[in-house]
């Protein structure tokens, strides 16, 4: 058996550095009163005990007050049509950070969107949505989904056809797909037809060129663009679904 550690012991010559190491060590790993106690065997002088104590309870009580992973972000990869329309819409979402335009779901490594736009490579056309969950979260995400397209449509949103252009949720995990079958479920009873959105797991994301990105905000003056995008996006303004304006980057 071993020994009790007694709080008080004879002072021994421990160096000052060394005591400091010992109390960020033991801190960092939250058994700082069974640390201070292997410590304090070794022999310290009263009053510099109380002190690692007194500071000790104020670290446990920062860390108390200032909760771990406060800047946790989460992805999330959805295809709804062109990407330039979703991006529009997700960008404008507060809580999420960035919106980026690209492609999924299919076999061709780094696609070029002309290859895509062939309709061989299996790829769809998505947009990949980091996101605070503190500040909006991932079913929040999905129904904007089911409001930003329609989902009843193979193949197909309005004059964009292919498969490119298909509606697809590409989960990251067991919590993502769960979230996802669920909201399909749900959302099924505001659409007359079956909605054939695709539940897929994901496996990698092709980033379009730079001028696929931020699309709509660098040319709402192009004919696609005030035909097709503007329209959806004032339609879910006067929802309420989405703000005015882009909310990427807002804190």
């Amino acid at each position: 058996m071993k020994p009790p550690i007694y709080l008080f012991g004879p002072v021994q010559n421990l160096s000052a550095d060394s005591f400091v190491h010992e109390l960020l060590r033991s801190a960092r790993r939250r058994t700082w009163l069974s640390a201070l106690n292997n410590i304090a065997g070794r022999g310290f002088r009263t009053g510099l005990l109380l002190l690692a104590v007194a500071a000790l309870n104020s670290f446990a009580m920062a860390q108390s007050m200032n909760p771990m992973n406060t800047n946790k972000t989460e992805t999330a990869t959805l295809g709804g049509g062109c990407f330039w329309c979703m991006e529009a819409v997700y960008e404008r979402l507060p809580g999420v950070i960035s919106v980026t335009s690209g492609f999924a779901g299919g076999r061709t490594p780094n696609p070029s969107y002309e290859q895509v736009c062939v309709g061989d490579t299996g790829h769809a056309e998505v947009t990949q949505i980091v996101f605070d969950p503190a500040k909006i979260s991932y079913a929040k995400l999905l129904e904007v989904f089911w409001q930003a397209h329609d989902p009843t449509t193979l193949n197909r949103q309005g004059a964009d056809e292919g498969t490119q252009y298909r509606s697809i949720i590409l989960y990251h995990d067991e919590a993502q797909k769960l979230a996802g079958e669920k909201s399909k479920a749900e959302a099924q009873k505001d659409f007359k037809h079956p909605i054939v959105t695709e539940i897929v797991p994901y496996t990698q994301f092709y980033m379009a060129d730079n001028h696929h990105q931020e699309y709509y905000d660098n040319n709402s003056t192009a004919f696609y663009c005030r035909v097709v995008i503007a329209p959806k996006l004032e339609k879910l303004e006067k929802k309420k679904v989405i703000q005015t304006v882009p909310q990427t980057g807002s804190k």
